[in-house]
């Protein structure tokens, strides 16, 4: 007999060895009283199927889909049986889960045939997709060495899992089945397809967007949110890694092992100089046209999206264009840490937008704008106060202004300025990259791990602090910087293909610190896992103007 401790409500009870996960919440389910259906659990703070079994005494919280493992556990399997209901419908076509978008997933769709995607032919995979939940059709994890699981990939044409899997370095490695068909995926699913109750799909631009449930309700989907933008900045990525043969991560670690690590960085490199090239160039040209011509830029992007160095190196390329930037953070205009708003658990919520003392701001934009010498305050975080130190700003005839922060695409910030003054920029670290075909990387760990590493070599905090504070931190963007993004002029990809690489020799040490017996312990062995995909590589090679310099140390410029 083993016990487990089910951490939902603290009670312990003895089961018999070998036990499956949802066979001992049958006997905890009447005293937690769940208000969503369970989907998956953490075994001793790690994440687990409900198929897992049982062995010696454990911890045990059952998840519902709200919970960050429950939801990813709900969309792996929903994965699954689209891709399955798609190729059940169209033999020999291939579906490529891309990337989060409009409140779902993208997902490209290519039929055998070359043929267009159609609104009937969405119609006949949603109807297979129903039947298999109705079937209930159960999912099957098998475990082999991954000799074994490359050849059952091989056989199949799946070229993205081989070149996966052969560079993983793991011995064993898990491959799924749902009926006859056969997947990877690196996580727990449900039990069966019955769990997936709540789901969409939708023709969207010229693929598929399947939608999901809601993260705080998860009886009803997210609501759907037009991305157009957001879509363009996507093609244009997938467009280049499909140039540049670097689409997964297998693609990458291939590329590494053959000695083109160097190459991948410089190209990665100029593409984004390019871009900023691009964008500063189209800023020059607006400031020079006589009718409307723009003199404020605005930057703004989720935390750990590389603006500030983006900020910087836009700057660079406007002096160049024969521009003189003059710029200053909405941080500055933080009101003392007294007035600042305060979150339901009594924290301050430096993400409100009463964060910002907007007043002032406006007051001294006008007052710029019109030529005005003005002195702007420095925001001291160590004292929580604003203070006036002599610095002070004024605009020439050859000036554009840039503001940077969390909240300049907020109209609020600059009400009182002519939109035709304004140019906005919304950048973020869209990470495109894919483990493979069905994998797609969050966008969310990409900045997730910048931030851990940026926060633990600047001694702010341990990975467990920020792990912990990630949650408030993303409900944050949901609430005051997402909204806006789609209203920016230009959007800018702040991601790497190669990052990764890079970010697993800083990570590895410092996720490895979070205690076991910690909530945040689940999230840290998540990454964990999942940086180990990636051949690791020296950050020796990245120039010192990268945005990635700003997290892994090294930069140019004083932040």
């Amino acid at each position: 007999m083993l016990q487990i401790r089910c951490r939902n409500n603290n009670v312990i009870k003895e089961f018999p060895e070998g036990i499956t996960l949802l066979d001992a919440y049958q006997q905890f389910a009447d005293d937690i009283q769940m208000p969503y259906p369970v989907v998956s659990a953490k075994v001793n703070n790690a994440s687990q199927g409900l198929k897992f079994r049982l062995y010696q005494n454990r911890d045990v919280e059952f998840l519902d889909a709200r919970r960050g493992s429950g939801h990813r556990a709900y969309v792996r399997s929903l994965c699954f049986v689209l891709y399955k209901a798609a190729t059940d419908v169209f033999p020999g076509s291939k579906l490529f889960i891309e990337h989060p978008l409009s409140r779902g997933y993208y997902c490209n769709f290519k039929k055998r045939e070359g043929e267009a995607l159609t609104d009937d032919d969405v119609q006949q995979i949603r109807q297979r997709i129903q039947q298999i939940i109705d079937q209930d059709m159960p999912f099957h994890r098998f475990e082999a060495t991954t000799e074994e699981a490359t050849r059952i990939f091989r056989e199949r044409g799946f070229s993205d899992k081989v070149k996966l899997l052969e560079t993983s370095g793991q011995l064993y490695s898990d491959y799924y089945m749902l009926g006859d068909t056969v997947d990877y995926y690196y996580g727990p699913l449900v039990p069966s397809a019955g769990y997936l109750t709540v789901w969409g799909l939708e023709h969207y631009q010229d693929g598929l967007l399947l939608r999901v449930p809601d993260r705080d309700n998860p009886s009803q989907l997210a609501p759907m949110i037009d991305q157009p933008r957001t879509y363009a900045m996507f093609a244009e990525k997938v467009r280049w890694d499909i140039i540049m043969r670097h689409s997964n991560a297998g693609d990458v670690n291939k590329a590494i092992l053959k000695g083109h690590a160097s190459e991948l960085i410089q190209v990665s490199e100029a593409l984004q100089e390019k871009k900023i090239v691009k964008i500063a160039e189209e800023i020059d040209a607006r400031f020079r046209n006589e009718e409307n011509p723009i003199r404020l830029v605005l930057i703004t992007g989720p935390s750990s999206s590389g603006k500030t160095t983006f900020c910087k190196r836009l700057s660079i390329q406007l002096l160049a264009c024969g521009l003189r930037p003059v710029s200053f953070s909405t941080d500055d205009y933080f009101v003392n840490r007294v007035d600042t708003p305060l979150l339901p658990d009594g924290k301050y919520d430096f993400d409100n937008i009463r964060a910002v003392d907007c007043d002032l701001l406006s007051d001294h934009l006008e007052r710029l704008m019109a030529g005005e010498r003005v002195e702007v305050p420095e925001y001291n975080f160590v004292t929580g106060k604003r203070e006036y130190n002599g610095k002070r700003l004024k605009l020439s005839s050859d000036s554009v202004l840039i503001i940077e922060g969390i909240h300049a695409l907020n109209p609020i910030l600059t009400e009182r300025i002519a939109e035709s003054l304004k140019f906005k920029i919304f950048v973020s670290a869209l990470t495109n990259i894919s483990l493979d075909d069905h994998n797609w990387i969050p966008t969310q760990d990409n900045r997730l791990l910048r931030r851990i590493i940026r926060d633990y070599n600047k001694g702010a905090f341990t990975a467990q602090e920020t792990i912990s504070h990630w949650r408030n931190v993303c409900n944050a963007e949901e609430k005051w910087i997402l909204p806006f993004q789609e209203n920016a002029d230009v959007m800018f990809n702040s991601a790497l293909n190669i990052e990764f690489a890079v970010l697993r020799t800083h990570a590895e040490i410092i996720l490895a610190s979070v205690p076991k017996n910690c909530d945040e312990y689940s999230e840290a062995h998540r990454l964990l896992k999942f940086i180990h995909y990636f051949i690791p590589i020296s950050d020796k090679e990245i120039p010192p103007t990268s945005i990635m310099r700003e997290f892994v140390g090294g930069s140019v410029f004083k932040y």
